[in-house]
């Protein structure tokens, strides 16, 4: 049994916005990660000790969760 899908003419547009979106969260990942590692060097330098740990956990989740919505959406479809 065949599903239905819908047309190329709609599929397209989305899959090239998706990866717009897709590069994006990327660029947003590692800008994020590039300024934690400057707060931490900064605030090593200074003498303050862990507190940005949380902060790199943060990203680091995030890019995790950016990076794998792209094959989860593709094995749903």
């Amino acid at each position: 049994m065949l599903l239905a899908q819908p047309p190329s003419s709609v599929t397209g547009p989305l899959n090239e916005v998706l990866a717009v979106i897709a590069w994006l969260a990327t660029a947003a990942g590692v800008a994020g990660l590039l300024f934690v590692g400057i707060r931490m060097a900064i605030s090593l330098r200074q003498g303050d000790g862990q507190e940005h740990l949380v902060q790199f956990a943060m990203v680091m989740g995030a890019c995790i969760i950016a990076s794998t919505a792209g094959p989860i959406v593709a094995f749903v479809t």
